[in-house]
């Protein structure tokens, strides 16, 4: 190998595309359960009662509501960041397998 020329491994990229895969599979049901099963009904954490104002639950109501869009972005996020770097992986490993045939077929006149 001359100096300045690198190896590109394809089976560590296949890996790196297999296991993001595995990735994507396993966040594939976390966005519908943050949206879904996280839900926390109205009155839930306690409520108004005998004309006393339960402010608590007020505003732990809306401390879940936040942090439960957070987690969604935060999902959403993480599914779209995995997804991009999975095509780009695959699409870099896709160039230089066909730049390996180019070489062989070259060589072989």
């Amino acid at each position: 190998m001359a100096k300045g020329d690198y190896r590109v491994d394809l089976s560590s990229l296949e890996q790196v595309i297999k296991e993001l895969n595995g990735v994507l599979k396993s966040l594939s049901g976390a966005d519908s359960d943050a949206k879904y099963k996280t839900n926390l009904p109205p009155g839930a954490l306690g409520s108004d009662s005998g004309g006393f104002i339960f402010q608590e639950a007020e505003g732990l109501t809306k401390a879940h509501s936040v942090m439960k869009t957070h987690i969604e972005e935060v999902v959403q996020h993480l599914n779209d960041v995995t997804d991009k770097f999975g095509k780009k992986t695959s699409k870099a490993h896709g160039a230089y397998q066909d730049q390996d045939a180019d070489v062989v077929k070259s060589m072989r006149g």
